[in-house]
């Protein structure tokens, strides 16, 4: 069995459940129906299979996943993924961190905007913009209730609409539900090539 991973990494990571996930050829008809709605287009992943044990919440979760995360105008998609990177490394999920900043580096080209949230959490520094971001993002997470009008008006001054900042809090808070789910169920472990 593969080594658990502990720390961010840009090195291949896999997330295995710690409950027996649905067997995808012995799935039922309301799990295939609520799988089909997954966003990816590498298959379905142990994590997609784990919450079709519950097909009610898995067709509700994944329309709405990829409505937050794809959804066409608004916020960049590298925008999304910085906003969703920095509330999984604020919440310690190693999982999504890796698969958000592997995203963010294949949209936006920057892999040292990973390596400093990586290096110093919420306290790297940034350009203007990324840092707003980032840090909305890790008051969303860390106190949402301590949010209010000077965040939102230190993002309109670096130039976000208020759509994308209504983005920006949707792609952050879906990821405070994602990654304490993601704790809940199972752990992450160094994907083997």
């Amino acid at each position: 069995m593969s080594e658990v991973v502990h720390d961010f990494t840009l090195s291949p990571v896999d997330w295995r459940p710690y409950v027996e996930p649905v067997v995808l050829g012995e799935a039922s008809p309301e799990q295939l129906d609520a799988l089909k709605t997954t966003p990816s287009n590498k298959g379905i992943s142990a994590y997609a299979l784990t919450l079709a044990l519950d097909p009610e919440m898995l067709a509700e979760r994944t329309p709405l996943f990829n409505d937050i995360m794809y959804a066409p105008g608004g916020l960049s998609r590298a925008e999304r993924e910085l906003g969703s990177l920095a509330a999984s490394v604020m919440n310690r999920c190693v999982y999504c961190a890796y698969v958000h900043a592997t995203r963010f580096i294949q949209l936006d080209k920057r892999p040292e905007v990973v390596e400093a949230i990586y290096r110093n959490g919420a306290q790297a520094r940034l350009d203007e913009r990324d840092q707003a971001i980032l840090d909305v993002s890790v008051k969303l997470t860390r106190a949402p209730d301590t949010v209010g009008a000077a965040d939102r008006d230190r993002l309109r001054s670096v130039g976000l609409s208020d759509l994308e900042i209504l983005d920006l809090v949707h792609a952050v808070s879906i990821f405070g539900w994602a990654n304490r789910l993601m704790h809940t169920l199972g752990e992450p472990f160094a994907k083997t090539p």
